[in-house]
């Protein structure tokens, strides 16, 4: 080791492990936690399967979507699959 060259100090490694190891529990405890546990829906609860099915018993509306008019024009540009600029050689 060079005379001029200074020692290097352990102490941001120890606070970035500290940081680290903290956050690894924390996150640990939070979703491991006996808080998060699941919870059991009676037949009452959880009567629909479809989305259609829960907006339905929200009170919305379920309509199709209208079909795309077969005569609409291209749009303007390139197709997607041509490059905006082509390159000659």
């Amino acid at each position: 080791m060079d005379k001029n060259q200074p020692k290097r100090s352990r102490v941001p490694m120890m606070v970035a492990l500290a940081v680290a190891i903290f956050g690894l529990l924390a996150m640990l405890i939070v979703d491991h936690g006996p808080w998060s546990r699941p919870t059991v829906q009676t037949a009452d609860v959880a009567n629909y399967q479809t989305t259609g099915a829960a907006a339905r018993a929200a009170g919305a509306q379920v309509v199709p979507t209208e079909p795309k008019s077969s005569i609409e024009p291209a749009p303007p540009g390139p197709k997607p699959a041509q490059p905006a600029s082509p390159i000659t050689r």
